[in-house]
Formats: structure tokens, sequence, C-alpha cells
């Protein structure tokens, strides 16, 4: 089923949609844009805790997705078992399950959008978008990306809860 799934979207590949798609999961490498928002706020005048809750969900969906989740569970990627004839990435060597680049994206804008209504939006439509860009890449099953997106949106939530704790709760 995931594989129907994935063959679909392939078939609504065209050279623009590549492009974006590329440009889209490359903002989530090493977590790069997330990390940079959270630095950004941290040293922005009047949004230091905004900068560590997206801090606190980034650490917090590192541990748990990089170094627990993904060597635990230890799922192929799909391209591992069959490859598009013109896949635009390559292959990861990683493990797939849960996608890290959907709970980095999707826990930083989650925090974000808990402490900014309208920034949050942007940055979840954008957690959206990188989600998707794993499928149509091929590097990802849709139950990589949904279990990503609803591990960071866990993350989110509570690095939002841990930055607005306050030092008696």
């Amino acid at each position: 089923m995931e594989l129907t799934i994935l063959h679909f979207i392939q078939s609504l590949r065209s050279e623009s949609f590549d492009s974006a798609m590329l440009f889209v999961s490359s903002l989530g490498n090493y977590g790069a844009i997330w990390i940079a928002l959270a630095a950004a706020l941290l040293i922005a005048p009047g949004l230091k805790r905004s900068g560590l809750a997206v801090s606190a969900a980034l650490l917090i969906d590192f541990v748990i997705v990089n170094l627990i989740l993904k060597p635990w569970v230890g799922r192929e990627r799909p391209c591992d078992l069959t490859v598009p004839e013109d896949m635009l990435l390559a292959c990861l060597t990683d493990h797939s399950f849960p996608s890290g680049h959907t709970a980095a994206a999707f826990a930083a804008a989650v925090a974000l959008f808990a402490c900014h209504r309208k920034a949050g939006t942007i940055a979840l439509f954008l957690a959206f978008l990188m989600g998707f860009s794993r499928l149509y890449l091929f590097v990802h099953y849709p139950t990589d990306v949904l279990a990503g997106a609803l591990l960071g949106v866990l993350f989110g939530l509570i690095g939002y809860r841990l930055s607005n704790k306050k030092p008696t709760d």
C-alpha cells in the first residue's frame, strides 16, 4: 500500500516540482533551518522564550528520533527496495522510521506556533512541505512521515511547555 502511494506521487513529478522538492528537503538537512531559527530567536530581543521552546523541541526530537527510534526500529528506506529510474536524491544510509526531517520540522514549527501564531503558521506550512518532499524524493514511506509529524507535534508542545515553566512549577 505504501509503495503504491509513493509510486502515485512519482507520477506527479515535473521539472519544477523536482527542483522545489529538492530545495525544500535540503532546508531540513541536519536540521539547519530549524537550528538557525532557534538561534535567531534566542538572540532576538524579546524572543528568548520562543528560542528556548524551539531549541528544547529540537533537542528532544534529536535524541528520541535519531539516537533511539531510528536505530531501534531499523526500517529500510523505500529506495533500498526499489529505485525509481530517475531518482533525484541518493538513497540515504540511515534508517527510515520515523522521518527525521519531518519530525524536526514539526517540532520546531509547533513550538513556534505555540509562541507566535502567524510565524508558526508559516513554519507549519514549511513543515508540511518538508514531509511531502521526503515522499516525493522516495526516501521515506508515508508512515515514516506521519510518525515524524506526530512525534514532532508532541516534541513541539513539550518544548513549549518546558520553556514556559516557572521555577516553582
